[in-house]
């Protein structure tokens, strides 16, 4: 129990194969052998560990799509007994995309693989496990599926190949990231080359970033700035930082370089390094105590039906709204709620209404998914955008979410619903296509929904609120950047200056916060309860913002009290991931809001950042059309037609910022 105590499993995967060598699998040649791969922490140190499974199916677990149904459907079998239980009831209207039955079924460990190998690596039935500081190299291969052959120092002896089948291989590069620094060796590019622990901590990237491959670097992040971003892109900014900083006796790098470099890294980037006309310069503010507020229990199913009226019209809609923000849905009632949520279904529909809506949807939909699914090779062939949606989505679809039971295990219906519904929005919305990110925001969707066409028509709502982060320009992501920066400034001016002084003032490390709405930062579970409290559009606009803001008053005190540097501060709030605890943070995310409300002399930058309304008016000296942030006092009241639902200005590329001074 002591040694179990000490074990911390980071990463497990199943489902994955190696191919049996020597003599006694002599045999065996042409069979694969399933095995878990697993990396932990045990003792301090970092294992890499595979152990194989016998493949026995658990009839009484078992996930599959119903012939008749385009939703997911569990299947209960208890022995002497054959019986279904759907999921979801609702009848397809176009049965000829419905899905072929499919099983997923889970793998318990023989009991021959308890005898792993030690750390002089010797094998025992195909299992083996080392410690992550003896890894020299691992070397990635496609043969139809991803497979890693991983070398040791030191060692005689080699390892079989991993075979990724069922996905995985990225996550588990991902995961060593967080432990040793993976770069690509000059030799062989599929070849990357494993440092220790503590050399990655201090290895300089600067020789990636020499005349010959700077280039490349840059090329990579105009190409595909989202693949860069989910893959690591705090590291590679990381590494340019240190590259461009120069030496430790050097003086720090003028703003307006660092401010060039970022602007190449991030296509499209203003950085204003001046105060410029439009700027709002005012003293610190005091904006007083922040006040304390309390969460709820989630909403009821109970409560849910006493906001409806007998036609089925939800009623004290704005009550309903403040229940759900101050305590999320129980998940009974997700399926229903999400839909008006996101704006897919009327608060103010009738139930019949609701049908009607639903047959027209549904039939929309697949006529939609008709147009790519009737695509012959020959014209995909001739249409390059398609194939490359095609290959990216099928690439993403295998890694996302694989670990959540919903998404795990061979030919898993819930990836082909995930699959389909991206694929027919890139026929909704060609020119987007799909881009890198988006199978994470619709994963907690079809999981909540369990259905293709509800699923799908969320999605889309979603996306309408998400649409800006991932268009080629990034204009989302970097008004949001700047707007975050600006409102820290507002809440702890000392904080903002000190990640300023650590080049850092940028906050580029919220990329991937920002991006996805920290659907990779918190558990699943968690990331279902912060989404539907943000869409009731409580307690202002852009609450995620806030959210953020809770997240770094958080952690604010270690960052100092440490004097962490850039490399620190990057690797501190990647660190973060799956450590969040989300009550705490709305808690403190609506106290900030609530104490900036509480502001007599509220700038009226943040008053449009948040929504908040006129403010105080404006300076007598300047312009009666013009507020003294810039914007138009038209743009700040409720009624703001140019701006998107979640809260950007559509069609302006002027960043409105406000630069604070010390009083």
């Amino acid at each position: 129990m002591a040694a179990d105590s000490l074990l911390k499993v980071i990463f497990e995967h199943e489902g994955v194969f190696i191919h049996p060598s020597g003599d006694e699998d002599a045999g065996e040649q042409d069979v694969l052998v399933s095995g878990s791969l697993r990396i932990v922490d045990k003792e301090a140190e970092v294992l890499v560990e595979f152990k194989p499974v016998e493949e026995t199916v658990d009839a009484s677990n078992m996930l599959c799509a119903g012939k008749d149904s385009s939703s997911v459907m569990e299947w209960d079998q208890v022995p002497g007994e054959k019986s279904h239980q759907l999921l979801e009831s609702q009848q397809s209207y176009e049965t000829e995309w419905d899905m072929v039955n499919a099983v997923s079924f889970k793998k318990k460990s023989c009991t021959n693989g308890e005898g792993a190998l030690n750390h002089s690596h010797e094998r025992s039935r195909g299992a083996f496990s080392f410690a992550l500081s003896d890894l020299r190299s691992v070397t990635v291969k496609e043969e139809g599926w991803t497979f890693l052959v991983l070398k040791l120092k030191e060692s005689c002896s080699s390892l079989p190949a991993l075979h990724f089948h069922q996905g995985g291989s990225r996550e588990f590069l991902e995961n060593l990231r967080r432990f040793a620094l993976l770069t690509e060796s000059p030799e062989d590019d599929s070849c990357l080359l494993v440092s220790s622990p503590n050399r990655a901590l201090s290895q300089s990237f600067e020789n990636l970033l020499d005349d010959n491959n700077f280039g490349l670097v840059q090329q990579k992040f105009r190409k595909d700035p989202y693949v860069t971003t989910l893959g690591g892109f705090s590291k590679v900014t990381n590494y340019i930082f240190d590259a461009f900083r120069g030496s430790e006796e050097q003086h720090q790098r003028p703003p307006e370089e660092v401010a060039l470099l970022l602007g190449e890294v991030i296509p499209g980037l203003e950085i204003n390094q001046q105060e410029e006309p439009g700027f709002e310069v005012i003293t610190r503010i005091d904006l007083g105590t922040r006040p304390q507020v309390t969460r709820t229990g989630p909403l009821s199913s109970e409560d849910w039906i006493r906001h409806q009226d007998p036609e089925g019209r939800m009623i004290n809609i704005p009550l309903l709204k403040q229940v759900i923000f101050k305590g999320g849905l129980c998940h009974a009632l997700r399926k229903e709620a999400w839909k008006f949520l996101l704006g897919y279904v009327p608060w103010d529909s009738t139930l019949e209404e609701r049908k009607v809506l639903q047959r027209t949807k549904t039939d929309e939909y697949f006529r939609m998914k008709l147009q790519w699914k009737s695509v012959s090779e020959e014209q995909e062939r001739r249409n390059s955008r398609l194939r490359d949606y095609r290959s990216l989505i099928e690439k993403d679809v295998n890694r996302t979410d694989r670990s959540n039971r919903f998404y795990e295990g061979i030919d898993n219906p819930g990836l082909v619903l995930l699959h389909d519904i991206l694929m027919t929005y890139c026929m909704l919305d060609f020119d987007l296509g799909y881009v890198q990110g988006m199978s994470d925001l619709l994963s907690p969707i079809l999981y909540v929904m369990e259905n293709e066409v509800d699923a799908f028509w969320c999605f889309v709502s979603f996306m309408e609120q998400m649409h800006q982060n991932f268009e080629e320009q990034m204009q989302g992501m970097k008004t949001q950047l700047i707007q975050l920066s600006t409102l820290l400034r507002l809440l702890d001016l000392s904080f903002w200056n000190y990640l300023e002084s650590q080049d850092s003032g940028f906050l580029y490390f919220c990329f991937r916060w920002l991006l996805i709405r920290f659907k990779r930062e918190l558990s699943f579970q968690d990331v279902l309860r912060l989404w539907e409290v943000m869409w009731t559009d409580l307690p202002c606009d852009n609450f995620h913002l806030l959210v953020c803001c809770a997240i770094l008053d958080s952690e604010k005190q270690k960052i100092m009290e440490e004097n962490y540097g850039f490399n620190e501060i990057l690797k501190h709030i990647n660190e973060l991931s799956m450590k969040l605890d989300i009550e705490d943070i709305l808690q403190k995310a609506e106290g900030i809001c609530q104490q900036i409300k509480s502001c007599k002399d509220l700038p009226c930058s943040i008053s449009v950042i948040l929504g908040l309304g006129p403010g105080p008016g404006p300076d007598p000296g300047l312009d009666s059309e013009v507020c003294d942030c810039g914007a138009s006092p038209s743009l700040r009241p409720t009624q703001r037609p140019d701006v998107c639902s979640n809260g950007l200005l559509r069609g302006s590329s002027s960043h409105n910022r406000v630069a604070f001074i010390s009083s």
